[in-house]
């Protein structure tokens, strides 16, 4: 059974839904947002979920109180760990990281609303989005080795070099530090900076451009953003031929020569 966006209700984050835009807020302000295994899971079924949401066309995913999320939560989660056999790692680090092959495996444009604190799991998810959007007092960091960890986690290091580079991604996976917004925005990680008080708008706006789009279309663009990563120039060109051309029999194809035969904008339908 597919989820209804309208009557879904999450138990460990906030979800809004309006005319085809999920807003998953996550809501532990107190805390500045930090992740526990049991949200961690729900977070990954949602996604996994949104795979057959046809309602829902874009989502937004953002902090409350002014922070994105502070990551893992050092007493519900890394306190645990530290207590945990082989068995019970294994399981938890590939949880988390179908989190990330969930969100990059729905069809739906993510776009990522960042304020303050952003940092570990929260950076991850921030990575794993199709679009950042950031305010100048965003902090990310991926600060995995300052807990005695390495920095490939949750896919850190296949999905922030194809983002900013080898050597920017290298500067932040090994020491931990926090990226400022400005340099957030320099080296590509965030699309834009906008101020706080305008950053939910901005999300919504942009989720609304994209909702409004020819959102089957934007499904395939976000398939082969992803399996192209490791195929030949060759093949790449070859399942671009084929995307295209599944988009080619789609009714929004024909809706876009249509308007633009009759000079007005056209109404996508997503199929």
């Amino acid at each position: 059974m597919s989820l209804n966006p309208e009557t879904y209700s999450a138990e460990h984050f906030r979800w809004d839904y309006a005319a085809g835009i999920a807003t998953i807020t996550l809501n532990r302000p107190e805390r500045k947002n930090p992740l526990t295994f049991e949200s961690y899971a729900e977070l990954r079924d949602l996604f996994r979920d949104l795979v057959y949401a046809n309602a829902v066309k874009a989502v937004i995913v953002t902090g409350a109180g002014g922070n994105f999320s502070s990551g893992g939560d050092v007493h519900d989660i890394i306190g645990p760990l530290t207590k945990m056999a082989m068995p019970e790692l294994i399981a938890f680090t590939r949880m988390t990281g179908d989190l990330v092959k969930a969100m990059r495996g729905c069809p739906q444009p993510i776009i990522a609303a960042v304020d303050g604190v952003c940092v570990g799991a929260g950076a991850i998810m921030a990575m794993a989005s199709d679009l950042r959007l950031a305010t100048p007092e965003a902090k990310t960091a991926f600060l995995f080795t300052r807990v005695g960890l390495a920095g490939c986690d949750m896919g850190a290091c296949a999905i922030l070099p194809r983002i900013i580079g080898q050597g920017r991604a290298s500067d932040l996976l090994y020491t931990g530090r926090a990226m400022s917004a400005d340099e957030g925005e320099r080296w590509g990680f965030y699309n834009r900076l906008v101020a706080a008080d305008a950053l939910q708008d901005e999300a919504q706006k942009l989720a609304r451009r994209l909702a409004d789009g020819p959102t089957f279309a934007h499904g395939i663009t976000k398939t082969q953003l992803n399996v192209e990563w490791n195929v030949s120039l060759e093949t790449a060109i070859e399942m671009e031929a084929q995307a295209q051309a599944i988009c080619m029999a789609t009714g929004d194809f024909r809706r876009a020569f249509e308007a633009f035969a009759a000079k007005r904008q056209p109404v996508f339908e997503g199929n």
